[in-house]
């Protein structure tokens, strides 16, 4: 019960993120440029800022970066163990698809402060700074026949994994920014997780395609239920325990990204569906992160 409340304030701001959408009439403009600068500098900023601070166990982070990445992968073939049994066209599969096994890195940065503090954040961040490259990579080669987009140029460019090795590199270095500088930075973080929030929210959609709800209820079931108790699992076997198996596990267990709307949507894929699964997978999750997250801690 206190850990499902410690998380009470970051769903809540979920909720105030649909409901701003929903009654103050923004704008799609408006809510774009929000994400934007939540991705584009705030998580960054966080990710550099928790980094710095943190003292790494760099003896742990190759079984940690392992359980994350054989999660994800058990996601992946979680996810395709149906498709002989499916009849959807397989531009509409590859777009399902990626809900499997991508993660909300939002949500991951939120809910790992709040129940870890800045140790959380750093363990989250490197976690999200290697998966994001390998779920990037397998997504867009899913839907690269019926697309334009290079897969290397979607990883080169992504600001999260920027923000990661920035934060290793100083971490390593030893330096820390002059104390204006942590201000700064500091100051993005507090207002990244707010706005972040409150953007997953603005995002939800409820309303699904015909015709592939079944497997759409089953990657649910996959992605909340199944890949924890792969990473609670795997990370048992590589010895991982306290702090890191905690993170590992709160990673498995998070919603459907958001951006595997967008680049459903980019490369002309089902992205009515792919919505729906990112809201269904955000608000079950209301319910199952805290179940995992009170599990763990207890």
């Amino acid at each position: 019960m206190t850990t499902a409340l410690l998380l009470l304030p970051d769903f809540a701001l979920i909720l105030l993120g649909a409901a701003l959408r929903r009654w103050m009439h923004l704008g799609d403009h408006f809510w774009q440029g929000v994400e934007k600068l939540v991705y584009f500098i705030l998580f960054p900023a966080l990710l550099i800022n928790a980094i710095t601070k943190t003292h790494l166990d760099l003896g742990a982070a190759v079984p940690l970066l392992a359980t994350g990445g054989l999660a994800m992968c058990a996601g992946m073939l979680l996810a395709a163990l149906p498709q002989p049994f499916l009849k959807l066209p397989p531009l509409r599969f590859a777009s399902l698809f990626q809900c499997g096994y991508r993660f909300n890195s939002y949500i991951a940065l939120a809910v790992a402060g709040m129940l870890f503090g800045a140790p959380g954040i750093a363990t989250m961040g490197l976690i999200v700074g290697a998966a994001v490259p390998l779920a990037n990579l397998v997504s867009v080669w899913m839907l690269a026949r019926h697309g334009e987009v290079s897969v290397w140029r979607e990883v080169a460019r992504n600001p999260l994994i920027w923000g990661t090795l920035s934060g290793f590199v100083l971490n390593l270095l030893g330096w820390l920014p002059p104390a204006p500088v942590q201000a700064f930075l500091g100051r993005l973080s507090d207002a990244s997780i707010a706005l972040g929030l409150i953007a997953v929210g603005a995002a939800l959609r409820l309303e699904n395609a015909p015709g592939v709800g079944g497997y759409s209820l089953w990657l649910v079931l996959v992605k909340l239920c199944c890949l924890p108790l792969v990473a609670l699992g795997a990370g048992t076997l590589f010895g991982l325990g306290g702090l890191n198996l905690q993170v590992v596990v709160i990673f498995a267990a998070l919603p459907t990204a958001s951006s595997a709307y967008i680049l459903a949507m980019r490369m002309g894929g089902d992205g009515r569906s792919v919505a729906w699964l990112i809201s269904a997978t955000t608000l079950a999750s209301m319910l199952t992160l805290p179940f995992w997250a009170a599990w763990l801690v207890s």
